[in-house]
């Protein structure tokens, strides 16, 4: 049997090399610039720099910006509320990952 060529697996991830400024990252999750300040503004982006010109985003934060903008536009709730939503959701996926497969709740 052929040995399988692990030398894909080696790279770098691009979500972490990839930096997004204010305006990129609203145009990529379809944002508007008021709703991206007012999620950094509650901490759910971090973004790195002083002011929003300055700002630069970790690539990871277009995934967490897209879901933001889902909840905020589809189910209508405001900054603080994403904020709590996306805080819990994290606590979840903490939790889970802490209990191992198949190490659910019993019900």
């Amino acid at each position: 049997m052929p040995q399988a060529d692990n030398s894909a697996l080696a790279g770098p991830i691009v979500e972490e090399e990839v930096r997004f400024t204010l305006v990129e990252l609203c145009r990529a999750c379809e944002a508007e610039e008021e709703h991206v300040v007012a999620w950094v503004l509650e901490g759910v982006l971090e973004p790195v720099g002083a002011s929003p010109g300055d700002w630069r985003f970790r690539g990871d934060s277009l995934r967490r910006a897209r879901l933001a903008h889902r909840l905020a536009q589809d189910l209508g709730i405001n900054p603080p509320g994403v904020a709590l939503v996306l805080d819990l959701l994290d606590e979840i996926a903490m939790l889970r990952a802490r209990s191992g497969p198949g190490e659910g709740a019993a019900g």
